[in-house]
């Protein structure tokens, strides 16, 4: 993918993540932002150029080379400046203009500001990302089909290792040889909290989480395999009645059975009167007492959404606990999601059996996926763990398309080539798989390889 030149308008906890991602790979980042304290920690962190000043500024603009930009990106915490820049950004001659907006209505249905008359080219709205995506998990027919890839050919289904289970102390090279009447790969393993892209005498221990791909049409054959249960999630219990929280609800309402947990009794109250179908409730999600008051041992899903990121996996931890030690006589495999806006939360709230949504990664994701087309034709962040399903085409003569999977070691440890798109279909990848100018493959990797993988399909 060609390196583009981009202005990136404030460095919160989403900028700095797109500032990384976007250096990462092979970008040429220039940050604009006001705060000295923001600037010094990230200038200690960030490959980019920092401009200290008010993103409102001309000055700023010009000092940053404004006219030779290919993309704004505008995600301070003022919607009116990310929406006033894109049309700054107009008049300097940028191309390509991204906001992010939470309380002004732009774009959508019969916006008052339509996108298009202010010049934008992608609205990011950050909590509308995560509530969309909390419905998508629990819509999935299997609490650990995490992802579709390949037009729907492809599944990446997540999996606990038990003691008993017939992956449990298994090389990767010998599990293909063991199970060789259908394909899959494993993309990645989580161990503790570190994400691990395994080679094949890589040995799969009880505990690990794997994340295998494979054809849709075999995921039956491997959920029976490891013995993951299909669900049925009727009954959702939401923590938090914020914009995630009262979003999801109004999304869920009309095909599940929804109660919400709110603390504060005046927002409590405003949600009854807006989310007729829902069951609103006012008290402490963190409370064991409130939440078996509120319902929580008929519940399937557990869904935390408050403004601290603590208490959402904690409650969902908390939630689990009850559940397993109170409800002996039900379905004890209860779906819990957390959103939280800490990365490194995202592995340990795996690992405690809880998945957690980052509001911050869905926003920058939906960015990098704009910035990207072309070459890359999608990426899919796996929850649980600091690794992507990336579908990409290879480039005539690109160094992924010189030797079969097993010569190339720039793969070794940091990239699974998991499938290939063939004229009969997709085809899972082994070791003697060749890539060819123009093929359609489908990639697991850590998300700081991801540049590197690209250089791999490009000539």
């Amino acid at each position: 993918m060609k390196s583009q030149n981009i202005l990136l308008l404030g460095l919160g906890g989403m900028g700095q993540y797109l500032a990384r991602r976007l250096s990462h790979e092979g970008h040429q980042v220039t940050v604009i932002e006001s705060g000295r304290a923001t600037l010094n920690k990230a200038d200690a962190e960030l490959d980019v150029r920092f401009i200290q000043g008010d993103a409102m500024s001309f000055a700023c603009w010009i000092e940053a080379d404004a006219q030779n930009m290919d993309y704004v990106i505008a995600v301070t915490d003022d919607d009116a400046v990310n929406i006033l820049s894109a049309l700054i950004a107009d008049r300097f001659g940028i191309r390509e203009k991204i906001v992010r907006s939470r309380a002004i209505e732009v774009g959508g249905t019969e916006p008052v500001l339509p996108a298009e008359q202010l010049n934008i080219d992608l609205v990011i709205r950050p909590e509308e990302l995560t509530a969309q995506e909390i419905v998508r998990l629990l819509n999935v027919p299997s609490g650990n089909v995490l992802v579709e890839v390949g037009d729907g050919e492809l599944q990446v289904l997540a999996a606990r290792v038990g003691p008993t289970s017939p992956f449990a102390n298994m090389l990767v090279s010998d599990l293909s040889r063991r199970y060789d009447d259908f394909a899959f790969r494993i993309g990645c393993v989580t161990r503790d909290i570190d994400t691990i892209v395994p080679v094949g005498d890589f040995q799969i221990l009880p505990g690990d989480a794997i994340y295998i791909l494979a054809a849709t049409n075999d995921m039956q054959r491997i959920t029976e395999l490891i013995g993951v249960t299909p669900e049925s999630r009727r009954e959702v219990m939401i923590v938090g009645g914020g914009m995630i929280g009262a979003r999801v609800a109004e999304l869920l309402e009309s095909s599940y059975s929804v109660t919400l947990l709110e603390q504060n009794e005046h927002r409590a109250e405003e949600l009854s009167h807006r989310l007729r179908q829902t069951r609103c409730l006012h008290g402490n999600g963190s409370d064991r007492e409130m939440l078996v008051l509120a319902g929580l041992l008929h519940m399937d899903a557990v869904v935390a959404t408050t403004g601290n990121n603590e208490t959402n996996i904690m409650t969902s931890v908390l939630a689990t606990h009850v559940i397993q030690t109170q409800a002996s006589s039900r379905n004890l495999a209860v779906k819990t999601i957390a959103v939280t806006g800490r990365e490194a939360y995202q592995v340990l709230a795996s690992q405690m059996g809880t998945i957690a949504v980052n509001k911050k990664v869905l926003a920058a994701d939906a960015v990098l996926r704009h910035i990207r087309r072309g070459q890359v034709l999608s990426v899919a962040r796996l929850h649980g763990c600091e690794a992507e399903v990336v579908q990409l085409i290879a480039d005539a003569d690109s160094p992924i398309t010189k030797k079969p999977l097993y010569a190339q070691d720039a793969l070794r440890e940091r990239i699974t080539v998991g499938a290939v798109a063939r004229s009969n279909g997709w085809e899972v990848a082994v070791g003697s798989t060749q890539i060819s100018a123009g093929d359609r493959v489908v990639c697991v990797c850590r998300e700081a390889q991801l540049g590197e993988l690209q250089r791999l399909f490009l000539s």
